[in-house]
């Protein structure tokens, strides 16, 4: 009994002697630390020669054990002395002395692990948050001062803190504020002496965002840490989104207005774009993949210019990837302060200057942002950046956006390598899922369908348009099949239909692939002389590219079938709009433009013809179409482009041969040679092979729905 009774006593005693114990023991290793400096003569020993680590390691292990010992949410007696006593305040104080030497390194070192192994909420104390935000200013533009690794691992715990509790964002943030303009106030009752950040009082409004490079805080480190060259920068990165993607409304607020964050993303961004050299070969850019910010570092830095090409897209994709997954308040602002001070403030001027070698290297740019780009936020305002708020008809003169006539004027320049660049532009345009560009550049000319003829005249037996050729060549202005320069022309052939009528005399999906297969002449065709050279070819990739089309458009609620006529009432001339006058102009010239220039043209067109809308399914892929006067359609300047060619082809001597020689050239089959008439040739091949591509959009797409 006496002994189960001493066993007793011995275990009561020991439950409360370690609390006594560990406070002695805490406040003893913090009075050898602050007695090092009282005693020390030698002020160039590190400090990790010192006995400050250790003791900064036993207070660390007393704290976390002590709280094991307490109820959940209960400060022990060490966790107060810490709070009451100002350690971290002081400690804050003696790593900005840096003294001895690498104290910097293990205070920060002490507060992460303070922070991210005590699990009692610290950072809302005045005693915390203050001395936290003292280290944070202290790491603001020290990049490679050798202690990265120790700051993104304390801002990393404080992101992991903030994502468990929001509201901590507030005392961070330098100015801290809340959504109605008054100062923080209400701190928990151990927090004695509450004081606020300089430069702001009690009830006072909102201060303004310090400059970034004066005023440091959290936010600002991780931007800094996220320019580093060193691996931390990944790691910075990440946490940044952690810290942006903050479903909290009022803790995204205060990210946006009480942080210089966006201006610093998107100054950075102009920072890097200003670093590509003068001299980059526009090519570089415009062959590149889309770059990953994760995977920087794999490219070919080697490569003069590649460098600095990698890093202002790899930023360029990290923002991307920043804006799609912020909160929408951080989201738009991001966007508007990328649009303001990159699209508008340096990209806008490149743009329209006279300079060709200059426009090029811009346009070259443009095409490699347009690619990058994915974030719906980012991606509205890049569109209506560049083309525009507009959605009504477009009239012959109209210039209401000047960037957008530039860049589509620029698809017909002079400079061969201009144009390309700019039809590549748009080709990566189109393939954005957003509505506004195909209703920008194409639809909000289609909508009221003024290319048809409103009394139409039409054969009185609908087939496949045959193409008779005669020895003397094709008279087009004997061709019942382009009537789109004759306003007045009356076939004896044709008849009126019945009033409302369809005037689009829609065949069945064989006999429009027939009409786009036999647009081009036997004499004239190459194809079926080398291997896989039939149509079927390109049923494959025109799966691929009308469903991409179809994914895309889904959520845009186009009409499945064409507007009907009878509520059509166009108020002027039908003007197809300046993007397909242009792609018109372009195609209408393909026996006389160079072979690269002529795929990009079709390559446009073809994508246009992809989307399931019914208008443009009807303008760019019917070739029964009855055309109102001086209009004309893909198939009439098809029709055209053949005409021209039979005739300069009875002009060329065994042009067969050669055409069929400069086919196997292109595939690699046979060397180059030099020929005459080889642009002539290569624009044969690039016909051919387009009507076929026609042809199997054509038939993936299958019928168009309902009446016309």
């Amino acid at each position: 009994m006496l002994s189960r009774l001493g066993a007793l006593l011995q275990q009561a005693v020991e439950t409360r002697e370690p609390s006594v114990d560990l406070l002695e023991a805490f406040t003893e290793h913090w009075k050898g630390i602050t007695g090092y400096y009282l005693e020390a003569t030698d002020e160039s020993i590190p400090a990790r020669q010192t006995d400050i680590p250790w003791r900064l390691k036993q207070m660390l292990d007393i704290l976390v054990y002590e709280e094991k010992q307490f109820p959940a949410g209960e400060a022990g007696p060490c966790l107060e002395y810490l709070l009451q006593h100002k350690v971290l305040e002081t400690l804050s104080t003696l790593g900005k002395a840096e003294y001895p030497p690498g104290m910097r390194q293990q205070v920060l070192l002490f507060f992460s692990r303070v922070l991210g192994q005590v699990q009692h909420p610290l950072l809302h104390y005045l005693n915390v948050h203050r001395p936290v935000k003292k280290l944070l200013q202290l790491s603001g533009d020290r990049l490679g001062s050798g202690l990265e690794k120790e700051e993104v691992q304390f801002v990393a715990v404080l992101c992991m803190k903030i994502k468990q509790d929001p509201t901590l964002l507030t005392y961070l943030l330098e100015g801290k504020s809340i959504p109605n303009g008054t100062t923080v106030q209400a701190l928990p009752a151990m927090e004695e002496g509450t004081e606020h950040p300089s430069g702001t009082a009690t009830g006072s409004p909102r201060a303004e965002p310090s400059p970034p490079r004066r005023d440091h805080n959290l936010v600002t480190s991780l931007v800094g840490l996220c320019k580093s060259k060193s691996r931390v920068a990944m790691k910075a990165r990440e946490n940044l989104l952690l810290l942006v993607g903050l479903a909290q409304e009022t803790a995204a607020a205060c990210l946006v207005r009480s942080s210089t964050l966006c201006p610093l993303l998107a100054q950075h961004l102009c920072d890097l774009y200003s670093t590509v050299p003068v001299g980059t070969d526009p090519a570089d850019v415009l062959t590149m993949e889309r770059t990953s910010w994760r995977s920087q570092g794999a490219g070919d830095g080697a490569v003069a210019g590649k460098e600095s090409l990698a890093a202002f897209f790899g930023w360029l994709d990290y923002l991307d990837e920043l804006v799609l997954g912020a909160q929408p308040v951080v989201a738009d602002a991001v966007a508007e302060a990328v649009e303001e001070m990159f699209f508008q403030g340096i990209l806008q001027p490149q743009l329209l200057q006279m300079s060709e070698l200059a426009v090029l290297s811009a346009t070259a740019m443009l095409v490699g942002t347009v690619r990058q780009i994915r974030a719906p936020a980012l991606l509205r305002r890049l569109v209506l950046f560049l083309l525009g708020p507009d959605q009504h008809p477009e009239s012959p003169r109209d210039a209401s956006h000047p960037l957008r006539t530039h860049l589509i004027d620029r698809c017909n320049h002079l400079c061969d390598e201009i144009s390309l660049a700019s039809l590549q532009l748009f080709e990566q345009l189109l393939q954005k899922p957003h509505e506004h560009i195909t209703r920008n550049l194409v639809l909000r000319n289609l909508e009221a369908r003024g290319y048809l003829q409103q009394t139409p005249l039409v054969p009185e037996e609908r087939g496949p348009p045959e193409l008779e050729h005669e020895e003397d060549g094709l008279d087009l202005e004997e061709d019942p099949y382009f009537t789109d320069g004759f306003p007045g022309a009356s076939f004896g052939t044709a008849k009126k239909l019945p009033s409302g009528s369809a005037p689009s005399g829609k065949g069945q999906v064989s006999e429009v692939v027939s009409s786009f297969l036999c647009l081009v002449p036997e004499e004239a065709k190459t194809s079926s002389r080398v291997e896989e050279g039939g149509y079927d070819t390109y049923v494959h990739d025109a799966l691929g590219m009308v469903q991409a089309c179809r994914d895309s458009a889904a959520p845009w609620g186009w009409p499945r079938a064409p507007r009907p006529l009878d509520s059509c009432h166009p108020e002027l001339v039908f003007y197809e709009g300046h993007f397909l006058k242009v792609l018109f102009d372009r195609m209408a010239r393909i026996l006389d433009q160079p072979y690269s220039l002529n795929l990009q043209v079709t390559s446009v067109l073809s994508r246009l013809a992809a989307f399931p809308h019914p208008h443009l399914h009807e303008y760019l892929l019917d070739p029964y179409l009855s055309l109102a006067p001086g209009c004309r359609s893909l198939f009439s300047i098809l029709v055209r482009v053949i005409g021209d060619l039979m005739q300069r082809l009875q002009r060329v001597p065994q042009f067969r041969a050669k055409l069929l020689l400069v086919r196997q050239q292109l595939l690699g089959l046979v060397p180059g040679e030099q020929m005459d008439h080889t642009m002539l040739f290569k624009g044969v091949v690039v016909l051919e092979e387009f009507c076929k591509e026609l042809a199997a959009i054509t038939l993936v797409k299958g019928p168009p729905e309902g009446p016309p």
